[in-house]
């Protein structure tokens, strides 16, 4: 209670209005495109131009295509679940579980093979594939872990964790935080790292700790934070993100703005944590007077629709899944979810 008495006493700057309006307009986007709305689905010209992530994390494309496809298809024994989401969110992109799948077939830790792998990375490589996301910055080499390619040091890491039996050991976890620092304690595993490998986990049956329960800022949102108040003195942006958090519903009203949470699901601290980072970017172009952390002015990628079809789907124990309602257009089948999403 004193941290968000603290927090309260700050004087925030425009950017913290933003922060609100850029959320609420975001999740509109969201629902616009899954209601079947034809484009443009906003009047914002920076929403418009450029690529900026879902309010929830979890309805970003490779998040439901990590839960549906990777997670919760196939053998649902510790090990192979923790295998198959680690790995995938090593590379953290489509593509590269595909080009695996397409060589291996069911992709299982119980005929995992380093040899084979790494050939199938490295040819991949030799062709001018890209095999990892630029989504997250990953460390290429860590003590014990010296090899040339940054992929053989991640399936070497992969391979400790399940010979340490950590699935087993993060299911015993009774905190968040707890969990947290077991993955920590891994060599190229940094605290955004492993925060980001955790939530995906807590995607499976693995884990069931509240989303509201632990939260580690990455750099990004850490910049967004400090545009959003002049200063936040002692406190860390890790509170910062959870008095956010708490205020949404206070916000929006505030604000006067029509927040359609993820039926029936507010936002929680990693949506948040996420927000501050894509308001940093939104700042650059919106209120390029204030500066931030790193002074940038720019946004890098624009916006490039995709046509690919996403039916979504969600962690079963959000229990969210049977209020999504499909967007029913006249087909030959009588039947088409028209889901766009980037």
């Amino acid at each position: 209670m004193q941290i968000f008495s603290k927090l309260a006493r700050l004087k925030p700057t425009v950017v913290y209005d933003t922060y609100w309006k850029f959320a609420a307009e975001r999740q509109a986007i969201f629902f616009r495109r899954f209601q079947g709305e034809a484009h443009p689905w906003t009047q914002d010209p920076i929403l418009e131009k450029h690529k900026f992530t879902n309010a929830y994390r979890a309805s970003d494309r490779v998040s439901q295509y990590l839960i549906k496809n990777v997670i919760y298809r196939g053998d649902q024994s510790p090990d192979e679940v923790f295998f198959r989401c680690i790995l995938f969110k090593i590379f953290n992109r489509v593509s590269t579980w595909e080009l695996l799948e397409a060589a291996l077939g069911e992709i299982r830790h119980s005929t995992y093979s380093f040899r084979l792998y790494d050939q199938i990375l490295e040819k991949a490589m030799l062709r001018g594939k890209r095999i990892f996301s630029a989504a997250y910055i990953m460390a290429s080499h860590a003590a014990g872990l010296n090899e040339k390619l940054k992929h053989r040091n991640y399936l070497l890491l992969l391979e400790r964790m399940i010979r340490d039996k950590l699935p087993l050991q993060l299911m015993e976890q009774k905190t968040m935080k707890g969990a947290f620092e077991l993955l920590l304690g891994y060599p190229l595993v940094g605290k955004f790292i492993a925060y980001q490998f955790l939530t995906d986990i807590n995607y499976s049956r693995l884990t069931n700790f509240s989303e509201m329960e632990f939260v580690m800022p990455g750099p990004g949102a850490k910049d967004g934070i400090r545009k959003c108040f002049e200063t936040i003195g002692d406190i860390s942006e890790a509170d910062a993100i959870k008095f956010v958090t708490e205020r949404q519903d206070d916000e929006f009203k505030r604000l006067g703005l029509n927040f359609q949470n993820l039926w029936g699901r507010p936002l929680q601290l990693i949506d948040c944590q996420n927000l501050f980072c894509e308001v940093d970017k939104y700042a650059r172009v919106a209120h390029p007077e204030i500066r931030g952390i790193t002074g940038r002015l720019r946004i890098k990628q624009i916006f490039a629709r995709n046509s690919q079809v996403i039916e979504y789907w969600f962690p079963p124990k959000w229990e969210i899944n049977d209020r999504i309602r499909p967007v029913v257009h006249n087909s030959p089948n009588g039947q088409l979810m028209l889901i766009t999403e980037k």
